[in-house]
């Protein structure tokens, strides 16, 4: 169950925000599942949090840099693979990756065993990105290279390989956080 609760019937301000155990949002993209706790509604946009939980030799993204947000990941359970650049981290229960804008990094799960890990976005805009990639998967379309490219474009995030982002398709265009924090296409 997801609520807000009110921190005082005299105070006002923003409730909190309570999301249980299986509660959230959840995204599911190949051999991963994510569950979206935080998508930005409650923190005026400035953060997103999501649980993932990663299959046994579940591949990541390919290496990609963001220009416009960090991006955290704590491992709660498992080994997950982080590559930053050309060095590879081992990151067991316990450890927590920070991935400043701009740093080239991806991640995987090397294992047999299932990875967990919490990851946060600040801003939140992101948690849009994984939206999309699952779009494509429900209208049956695969999630070929150039489809995940052409996601992470509308985000603020590139290939790292140096490979220049390609145009979106016709009629694709890009998002941005209106000022009331709403998600909008350019254009709109």
């Amino acid at each position: 169950m997801t609520e807000e609760v009110s921190s005082s019937e005299s105070q006002a301000g923003p409730a909190v925000s309570v999301v249980a155990p299986g509660d959230g949002e959840t995204i599911v993209l190949g051999t991963t599942r994510m569950r979206v706790l935080e998508d930005g509604s409650h923190t005026e946009h400035r953060l997103a949090i999501a649980e993932s939980v990663l299959a046994p030799h579940t591949q990541g993204p390919p290496q990609h840099r963001h220009d416009r947000h960090d991006e955290g990941f704590y491992v709660l359970s498992g080994t997950v693979r982080f590559t930053v650049g050309d060095r590879d981290y081992d990151a067991t229960a316990g450890t927590l990756v920070m991935v400043p804008p701009g740093t080239p990094h991806t991640f995987a799960n090397p294992t047999g065993q299932p990875a967990v890990m919490l990851s946060t976005f600040t801003p939140d805009l992101y948690v849009q990105y994984f939206r999309d990639l699952q779009d494509v998967l429900t209208d049956g379309r695969p999630l070929i290279p150039q489809a995940n490219i052409d996601a992470m474009s509308r985000y603020g995030t590139e290939p790292a390989a140096g490979q220049a982002v390609p145009p979106a398709p016709a009629g694709a265009r890009r998002h941005r956080r209106t000022p009331e924090g709403q998600v909008a296409r350019d254009g709109e």
